[in-house]
Parts: C-alpha cells; structure tokens; sequence
C-alpha cells in the first residue's frame, strides 16, 4: 500500500509571523493523519516554517530550487541551501513556473536530479494545459513531461520521488477534474513509469492530484486507487480547511 501524502503549496503567500500562527494551528488538527502532510512555503519562511514545525508530524517543503550548486544566478536557491535550513521537500515543475518563468521539461530534469543528489525530495509537476485536454492530447503531455522530467534518475532515486498530476486549467479556477479523469489520467503516468522502469516500481510511486483538490473533493478523489495524496493549493492557507483535506 502506497502511504498518502498530502502537501500545502502556499505559493506567494504568509509572512513569518503568520506561518509560524498557520503551522501552530495544523500542529493539533494534522497530529493523527494517515499520510504525510508536507507545507512548502516562500523562501523567507522556511526558517520559520522548520523551527514552527519541530516536533510534529509537518514536514516542510520549498517550491523551487536550482540545478546548479552555486554561481552567477542570482535570485536562485540551490539545494544546500535548502537542506542548511532543514527543508525536506521541494516543488519542481509547477505549472505557473513553467507559465510565468520559463520552465521545461528538461529544466524540471535538471532540478530534479540536483533536488535528489543533495537528499530532498521532489514533488514533480506534470499536466496539460486546457487547450491540449480539448485537443484530446493530455496522454501525449503527460507522458512526455514523465519521460523527460524523470530523463535519467535511478530507480533507487525514483523512491525518493512524489509525482503530482496537476491540469493546468484547475488550478485557481475552482474546476476540477472529475474523480474518474483524474484516476485515469494518473492511470497513464503510472503506466509511463512502468515503461521506463519497471512495474514494480510505478506501483510503489506516489502520484498526487493537483487541481484545485479542496474539502469539498478530497473524500472523492482520495478514494480512487490511483491517486496517492493531493498538492493543496488555496485550501493549504486555512487550517481547518487544510485539516479536512488531510484529514480526508
């Protein structure tokens, strides 16, 4: 059984003072979930979110990070840097990254294996944008951002891998795919991950849903056997919201 794993993606939002409010809120409310409850916060609380989250279930995450270690790229995080400030996860490939920031899918690759060589663990975005669903192409997406985005890593370094499936045109918009599509789009990349490893391995990956999951869906979603936990976005920044969708 592949254990769930539920992560907040606060994106550009909190301070210090109300990340350390928002984490001492879930301590309580998340302390019994069965899954993994990750909250990636911006780069100035992380500190923060690592010293308000010892002691508990919350494991903290970030939603970048660079490939390379060190150098003229400024404006970037490496991931010593990350792992310095005790950060165990980090969000790669999200789709307002590869919208607003120019990211690929080779970019996502490079991250991704220098997330991994430093010992974090990569939550890594995949998903179609509304006019390639309509198109009927978001196998074709899917699979290519799976296959070049894991171009290379190990299958001992997949372990280390969570995969989120997230439809571009659900998230923010408060659309969301239906229970089934989600299964069965998250069905494809299972099977994309057999291809390049091995059955064994894609049984063992955990493959989250990503659009705009919410107390409401949680339940529903959850209960498909393909989909393994969510990447909250808007229902991450209020904990009894956040609760109810660990909680699910």
């Amino acid at each position: 059984m592949r254990r769930p794993i539920i992560a907040g993606n606060w994106k550009m939002n909190n301070s210090i003072a109300a990340t350390k409010a928002l984490i001492a809120a879930l301590k309580p409310l998340v302390a019994n979930a069965k899954c993994d409850v990750v909250v990636c916060t911006p780069y100035t609380s992380l500190a923060a979110a690592v010293e308000a989250a010892k002691g508990s279930n919350i494991k903290v995450g970030a939603e970048n990070v660079h490939w390379a270690e060190k150098g003229a790229f400024t404006g970037e995080i490496s991931a010593d840097m990350l792992v310095e400030l005790g950060v165990e996860y980090v969000i790669i490939g999200h789709s307002e990254r590869r919208q607003y920031f120019g990211e690929t899918d080779a970019t996502v690759n490079m991250r991704t294996k220098a997330a991994l060589a430093k010992g974090l663990l990569p939550i890594v975005c995949v998903g179609e944008l509304l006019a390639e669903r309509e198109a009927g192409i978001t196998a074709e997406v899917v699979r290519k951002q799976t296959k070049i985005g894991l171009a290379g890593i190990t299958t001992e370094e997949l372990n280390n891998v969570v995969i989120a499936y997230e439809p571009v045109w659900a998230i923010g918009t408060g659309k969301t795919a239906t229970s089934d599509d989600a299964n069965d789009t998250i069905k494809v990349i299972r099977d994309c991950v057999a291809e390049i490893y091995n059955k064994e391995t894609a049984d063992a990956i955990r493959i989250q849903y990503g659009g705009s999951m919410s107390p409401k869906n949680a339940s529903e979603l959850m209960a498909m056997p393909e989909i393994d936990g969510g990447l909250i976005g808007g229902a991450s920044l209020k904990a009894e919201d956040f609760d109810k969708v660990v909680n699910f």
